[in-house]
């Protein structure tokens, strides 16, 4: 179970306008034949028809299990690889076009925090020196940009002094605090947090948490962020989109999409994560997912969940499976309160 973060009791205002938009996303890889000659003999199908927004100063929670295409996702959002098709716009621009000399101009506003913090940082830089490389990449260092790295170590509560030196000498909570002083020297408006906590052990996470809380209050960011943990989510994120196998499957406000789940799947999810008191635990209805997850090289047709689906065998006639098997469902209003992409969509109290 997952440190419990302070709630952000509701970021992106009402009527706020969208600072970030993906528009009908797909991405494809190419899946080679060994050998001398490798020719193309499939495509794993990681990211298909995925659209979102992110309104200023709120966090949106994308959230799946592993290979579900979450970071892919965020990847694409940023153009750090070509989208097979789709848009995502940012300023009134789409960033899929733009030439790498505009490109280079947009990252100063869309910055990541990577999921790995031993990973993220070069080990043969000293800390001060990797936060200050942004600066240097932008000719932004000779304005200021010493004075700038010690105030973005104090804001991520790290001390001055320790910036000469190198990350081996830091913990894991506090290199993914570096990582994060390092996405914010160039000032960005947009930070795609992926799986920002997912390595970090239980009694640190909720501090990076927390942390992300205040620098997006005191500093007006957005944040996309990614994790297959829905109970850091739900302390962390205004609005969540639930993945599966490449497509959004359910999405709405946090607190709606926690009471009144209506896709299979976000009730699967929302099952498995442990209450703390005992006798509620004991009685709740558990909703189990069976099976693993199908190959995107060869995705399920219709309902890519079905095969996986408790509903689908147990509950539904003959007629309604065939329409799961022959009919992609829609991502629309379904008496939820919030898009579901079920057909046959339930709501179910489970916390």
């Amino acid at each position: 179970m997952s440190a419990p973060a302070v709630s952000k009791g509701g970021g992106g205002a009402s009527g706020a306008e969208p600072i970030l938009s993906a528009r009908n996303l797909v991405k494809h890889f190419p899946v080679r034949s060994t050998g001398l000659i490798r020719r193309q003999v499939g495509v794993i199908h990681a990211v298909c028809d995925v659209s979102f927004e992110l309104l200023e100063g709120e966090t949106l929670g994308l959230v799946g299990e592993s290979g579900c295409g979450k970071s892919t996702t965020a990847r694409l959002v940023l153009n750090l690889i070509k989208a097979t098709s789709g848009e995502v716009f940012y300023g009134g621009k789409d960033v899929t076009a733009l030439s790498p000399k505009q490109l280079r101009t947009l990252r100063r506003d869309l910055q990541i925090v990577f999921q790995d913090p031993y990973a993220s940082l070069d080990p043969r830089m000293p800390v001060n020196e990797i936060v200050a490389e942004p600066l240097r990449i932008h000719d932004m260092y000779d304005k200021g940009g010493r004075e700038l790295v010690r105030d973005l170590l104090r804001t991520v509560g790290l001390k001055p002094e320790h910036g000469n030196r190198f990350p081996h000498e830091f913990s894991g909570g506090q290199r993914q605090r570096i990582g994060v002083a390092r996405a914010l020297a160039l000032r960005p408006k947009v930070l795609v947090l992926d799986e920002p906590v997912s390595a970090l052990d239980v009694s640190i996470q909720a501090g990076v948490l927390n942390l992300l809380d205040e620098l997006q209050a005191e500093l007006g960011l957005s944040y996309l962020f990614v994790s297959h943990d829905l109970s850091v989510v739900r302390h962390t994120a205004d609005r969540i989109a639930v993945m599966y196998l490449g497509r959004i499957v359910e999405t709405g406000p946090a607190a709606d999409l926690f009471e009144r789940p209506g896709h299979p799947y976000t009730q699967a999810l929302i099952s498995a994560i442990p209450l703390p008191d005992p006798r509620k635990e004991r009685a709740r209805e558990r909703i189990t997912v069976v099976g693993d997850l199908p190959s995107p090289a060869d995705p399920p047709s219709g309902c890519r969940f079905r095969t996986r689906c408790p509903k689908f065998a147990a509950e539904l006639t003959e007629d309604e499976r065939r329409r799961c098997v022959d009919d992609i469902p829609e991502l629309v209003g379904r008496g939820q309160g919030h898009p579901v992409a079920c057909h046959y969509a339930e709501q179910k109290v489970l916390i």
